[in-house]
């Protein structure tokens, strides 16, 4: 990309990078899923937003809480809407026709994810705005209001000090040696004004940047002014103006990988990337002579990988190789 008319960002790497043995959990709002997907893609052990997108820093580290401790969600916030039954504490995609299908499925995550955690070497949490709904027949933050009724709740701004409170709650409990990542949603919540936007990520930036002159494995990834000083432009965006588009996320993922994951991990996804592309590769002639030697000629690659577990792209690749002999 032409670094003309542009404001290229400093940076800086974490004191402890990441490797292809780490246990990565990402949480937060819709960046989290950008990057631990990605990260699961080029086969780094990780688990990506496993209660869906949670937008507010409050919600996330209760979850966290809740999870590392090994303590359910409460049941009373579960709720039923449009017929179907929804935890306020979870993403409106974690849901079930039924209120006891519900209930095991979170216990499940909760286990999962808190087992999960007892074992992360890495903990990346992207915070999406400060603003908070709050129910008003207990005063608890929600992490969704699930198209309930808004006289239901009420809406506040957090302060730092609270978003601070939460997370150091959570720092004490996990090891020192957990390298904690921190990043702003570069995406704008317009249901709050822009102005008011404005406020809300100035709140979560003073948060993290108090938590990462704190604590000396919180690290704070610039993604929110890699978009908004360095990508200022709305060719970087979705159609709807809000979103970061692929070209924005390769780039800022570029960055990400460059900065945070060690060389070797680095050297790994570069040959992977090559692989990936020959295993999703799609021919015009799907069961030609060149294209059986060209599945053979990717199996005999990915059978050299040692780095990562390959089986289910082996395993795939074998069975598409099986259908020239039927």
């Amino acid at each position: 990309m032409s670094k003309s008319f542009r404001t290229e960002i400093s940076l800086t790497p974490p004191k402890k990078q990441i490797s292809l043995k780490d246990k990565i959990l990402t949480i937060g709002s819709c960046f989290s899923d950008n990057i631990g997907n990605l990260l699961h893609r080029y086969k780094f052990d990780t688990l990506v937003n496993p209660f869906g997108v949670i937008f507010n820093p409050i919600s996330s580290l209760h979850l966290l809480q809740h999870a590392y401790m090994g303590q359910t969600l409460s049941h009373e916030k579960i709720i039923h809407n449009q017929g179907m039954f929804y935890h306020y504490d979870l993403h409106s995609e974690i849901t079930s026709a039924e209120k006891d299908s519900l209930k095991s499925l979170i216990d499940k995550k909760i286990q999962e994810t808190g087992e999960f955690l007892h074992k992360t070497d890495v903990l990346a949490l992207t915070f999406g705005t400060a603003f908070v709904y709050r129910l008003l027949e207990n005063k608890e933050v929600v992490a969704n209001c699930h198209k309930m009724p808004a006289r239901y709740f009420h809406k506040e701004l957090l302060t730092p000090e609270q978003i601070i409170l939460a997370f150091n709650e959570l720092h004490k409990k996990l090891s020192p040696e957990t390298t904690i990542i921190l990043t702003i949603s570069p995406i704008r919540h317009i249901k709050d004004t822009l102005p008011l936007n404005s406020v809300s990520k100035s709140v979560l930036r003073l948060a993290c940047h108090h938590l990462s002159e704190s604590h000396p494995n919180v690290f704070y990834f610039p993604a929110y002014e890699m978009m908004m000083d360095d990508l200022r432009d709305y060719r970087f965006y979705e159609a709807d103006m809000l979103h970061p588009n692929d070209t924005a996320i390769n780039y800022i993922w570029e960055h990400f990988s460059n900065l945070c994951i060690n060389d070797k991990g680095n050297r790994f996804m570069h040959k992977w990337d090559k692989i990936l592309k020959a295993i999703e590769h799609r021919p015009f002639h799907p069961y030609s002579e060149e294209h059986r030697h060209f599945l053979m000629n990717t199996l005999d690659k990915l059978k050299t990988i040692n780095e990562a577990d390959v089986s289910k792209e082996i395993t795939m690749l074998e069975e598409r190789l099986q259908l020239f002999s039927v």
